[in-house]
């Protein structure tokens, strides 16, 4: 070369040194590359290719100091010549406009979670809102009459903020590495299988809240004209199936997000109908707002970890955050959990103004007179007289549509699950008899688990202390697995910390739960419902 890169970094310095020099006065011709570009070749005998035996050991290759363009100064953008630069230039903006951030597996394009990937923050604030608002809200006021009103009004605003935290946490720090974690034999048994179990004993007992709430709106509806001959509770939860079924033909979750969307509205609808009409009514002349009275000091704590463990069950909605994620697009200059955490906002704050009224406005109304089933079984049994029979039918009516809803989101995982098993062995996607054999099969599945636990819908304390791990404890662990930071340092103390206190109080809530089912003395009648 001529000159030898003068004014350049030193670091690069041997990168030009091999680049070749093209002769004074001799015209360069140019070669097309697949890109659409033109670079320049020096010239052969008679101006074209090299000619044979040319050393070849000294054609220019790229380092990665100099992929970027923001690395060149001015010299070396002379010296490297500006069709390189053009090149450098197209390169980064392919990159930063279609280089997807998370690692997806091929077949990850057939699964009903990842196939589609055109969410945004709207369907993510739908998703959240369908999937955190639901029946377990209308249970609050029963742990308000097991802690009364300091215990509960104090006890809140933690879970919320820590809800909302271990949120953050996982939509910032997992986006990227979710499903090579989830494709990962230690991530299926760590994270997807609590996931499973709590999405599958989520779908069965809304099959159990939505049918006896459709025999609810059967009854109020026709009185005394449609007695002759009505139809059982298995016969309702047989019905509301295979609504649910015929709802989950949808093929993955972002096709749900209309259903999401009624989902949410009906939740926030009934939820407000549910407190407004109670508080609007003559509160019962027996109510007292003292916690129920228990025979020891032993019954006493377990029954406070029972009602710890129904809040717990209220606030569990962000166990699908992930999914939801993985349904949005993801690049260097967009990444997904930017519209996430945009769509999550918005819908806990609007959870946090549904299920604060309905916890404190259903135990001032009812007290510790609030029977086991929640707030609307409280409404029926106090005021089924005293208010107009369609506006009392129209909030049962909701619970349904938001049941059937419920019903699909949580039921996605499951389906994915068993699709990504599927496509893993036949390496092909599933077909579309494939994909309704499987759901079909599902459905009844939760139908039977339905009717053989159909007490499965009161243990509302148990069930928020197994999937307590899902919500405040895998979310610190994945952290730590995925930031590795430092040992010993302020944040590794924290997660660890609010790991191990996440595990210990799911232990402890579960034991409540189980003790609330043996002191309260549920029968457990198998193939039995009511």
């Amino acid at each position: 070369m001529e000159e030898r890169g003068t004014g350049a970094a030193p670091g690069l310095e041997a990168e030009l040194v091999s680049i070749p020099a093209t002769p004074r006065g001799v015209s360069t011709p140019e070669t097309v590359t697949p890109t659409g570009q033109r670079s320049p070749r020096p010239p052969g005998p008679g101006g074209g290719a090299p000619a044979a035996g040319a050393n070849s050991a000294k054609s220019w290759t790229p380092t990665p100091a100099m992929v970027s363009p923001r690395f060149l100064s001015p010299s070396i953008s002379s010296a490297v010549g500006t069709p390189m630069k053009r090149v450098l230039v197209n390169l980064r903006g392919y990159l930063e406009e279609v280089g997807h951030l998370t690692k997806l597996n091929p077949q990850d394009a057939w699964l009903p979670i990842t196939e589609s990937r055109n969410g945004n923050a709207h369907y993510a604030a739908f998703h959240n809102l369908n999937a955190g608002i639901g029946f377990q809200a209308l249970l609050l006021p029963v742990a308000f009459a097991f802690l009364g009103w300091s215990p509960s009004l104090s006890s809140l605003p933690p879970y919320l903020l820590n809800t909302v935290l271990s949120l953050l946490g996982l939509i910032t720090a997992c986006f990227a590495q979710h499903h090579s974690i989830h494709r990962e034999r230690l991530g299926v048994w760590l994270a997807l299988f609590p996931t499973v179990y709590l999405s599958a004993g989520t779908a069965t007992a809304l099959i159990l809240i939505g049918g006896e709430t459709m025999k609810l709106f059967f009854q109020i509806i026709c009185g005394a004209l449609c007695s002759s001959n009505p139809l059982s509770t298995v016969e309702w939860y047989l019905v509301f199936t295979i609504l649910c079924i015929v709802l989950s033909q949808l093929p993955n979750l972002n096709s749900i997000a209309g259903l999401s969307l009624i989902g949410a509205v009906t939740a926030i609808t009934y939820a407000t109908m549910a407190w407004v009409l109670s508080v609007s009514q003559e509160r019962p002349p027996s109510i007292s707002y003292q916690p129920l009275a228990s025979p020891s000091f032993g019954a006493t704590a377990f029954s406070i970890l029972n009602a710890l463990g129904i809040i717990a069950f209220a606030f569990r909605g962000h166990n699908l955050a992930l999914e939801i994620q993985a349904t949005m697009p993801s690049t260097f200059k967009h990444p997904a959990h930017v519209p996430m955490w945009r769509g999550a906002k918005v819908a806990y704050l609007l959870i946090a103004l549904c299920l604060f009224p309905v916890a404190i406005g259903g135990f001032w109304a009812y007290g510790n007179l609030m029977p086991a089933g929640g707030i609307l079984n409280a409404l029926y049994a106090f005021h089924s007289h005293d208010i107009p029979r369609g506006l009392l039918a129209t909030t049962f009516l909701l619970v349904v549509f938001n049941c059937l809803s419920s019903f699909q989101i949580y039921s996605m995982p499951v389906f994915d699950s068993f699709e990504a098993g599927y496509t893993s062995r036949t390496n092909r996607p599933c077909s579309v008899w494939v994909r309704s054999g499987f759901r079909v099969f599902y459905g009844f599945i939760s139908f039977f688990i339905g009717v053989a636990l159909p007490f499965l819908s009161s243990l509302a304390g148990l069930l928020g202390g197994l999937t307590l791990p899902v919500t405040f404890a895998y979310p610190c662990f994945m952290w730590i697995g995925i930031k590795k930071p430092q040992r010993f340092s302020f944040s590794w103390y924290l997660n660890w910390s609010l790991g191990i206190v996440g595990m210990g109080f799911s232990l402890a809530l579960s034991a409540g739960g189980v003790w609330s089912m043996v002191n309260s003395g549920l029968k457990l009648k198998f193939f039995k419902p009511n």
